[in-house]
């Protein structure tokens, strides 16, 4: 099918996409029939409120590695982060080999640890492989529903420019069919910014949430890229306090990534009273990522410790 250009709403794309992930899915689902099925319930998390679940994103673990010049470890961050007493690490999503991200859970599962988000991009703006690619994912993600998981967090690829119009209109198309596919079978979208959605206040950010559904496109609340991009973290709150999913939480000085989730240029405290009050969402995702100012004085497991008693105590978590 060379013309994937349909308007929302249009069935025969609707189709298309169905039909795709019908047939991707039919070898993973196959080797992964054994795995536990996806159930929020299950998990004492409702979409909004519910039982607190404090995780770690492992992109700042990777960083650590690198800066130690070791090689990455994901069984000994695993152990680490159990030890600790988180309940999840969210890490990528393989789409290309959806079976991969079933044994992942099982790894979680054998130390303890929960399957509950997984992070992936996509390249959603290009009419001629859009919805190729949201069947793709869907197909990867039938796989980590299985496996338990629970949220798909969604970066969207950046492409070294600001969007045009048209491929904005192109990229919330897609991830609106993204989200209802997801939907289909349990598991929520959640969309996660980092600086290029920021540009040009913040275009591409509010374009995305503005132009779908609460219920179908979620956020995952990167409090920080936000901050950083412009947006004050309470006007976020407030205009998307629907959508709100899963949150990652750091924290910088002066501007600059601190090493572990203290007090500093953002307000948690104010954050934190404001989501309780609503009854958000209670997946709260650590992210301890290092950039050329970071001072590290601890190791990477004393700073999660830190990082999970911060969110303990300010978010009663």
């Amino acid at each position: 099918m060379a013309n994937r250009n349909f308007p929302v709403g249009d069935y025969s794309r609707r189709d298309f996409v169905r039909n795709a992930v019908a047939v991707a899915c039919l070898s993973a689902a196959a080797s992964s029939s054994g795995l536990l099925p996806s159930a929020l319930a299950a998990e004492g998390q409702s979409s909004t409120g519910g039982k607190a679940l404090i995780g770690s994103n492992v992109y700042g673990w990777t960083q650590y590695a690198q800066r130690d010049k070791k090689p990455f470890d994901i069984n000994q961050v695993i152990s680490v982060l159990a030890d600790l007493g988180y309940d999840y690490l969210e890490s990528f999503m393989d789409v290309d080999k959806p079976d991969n991200n079933g044994k992942l859970a099982e790894q979680f599962k054998a130390k303890g640890l929960k399957p509950i988000s997984i992070y992936t991009g996509a390249r959603l703006h290009e009419a001629a492989n859009a919805y190729n690619n949201v069947a793709k994912v869907l197909a990867a993600a039938k796989v980590c529903q299985q496996a338990g998981f629970k949220v798909i967090s969604c970066n969207i690829d950046p492409i070294g420019r600001e969007k045009t119009d048209a491929e904005l209109k192109m990229q919330v198309s897609a991830l609106s069919e993204l989200g209802l596919g997801l939907k289909e079978f349990g598991m929520q979208l959640a969309i996660h910014h980092h600086m290029p959605e920021m540009a040009n206040k913040a275009r591409e950010f509010h374009y995305n949430f503005r132009n779908s559904k609460p219920d179908v496109v979620g956020f995952c609340y990167d409090v920080h890229w936000v901050w950083k991009g412009g947006v004050t973290p309470m006007d976020a709150l407030k205009e998307y306090t629907d959508r709100i999913v899963t949150w990652h939480l750091r924290q910088s000085r002066d501007g600059i990534w601190w090493e572990d989730l203290d007090t500093g240029d953002i307000d948690y405290d104010a954050v934190a009273k404001y989501a309780k009050e609503h009854g958000l969402p209670r997946r709260f995702t650590v992210e301890l990522a290092l950039e050329g100012g970071t001072k590290i004085t601890r190791s990477a497991a004393e700073n999660h410790r830190r990082s999970r008693e911060f969110v303990r105590k300010v978010f009663g978590a």
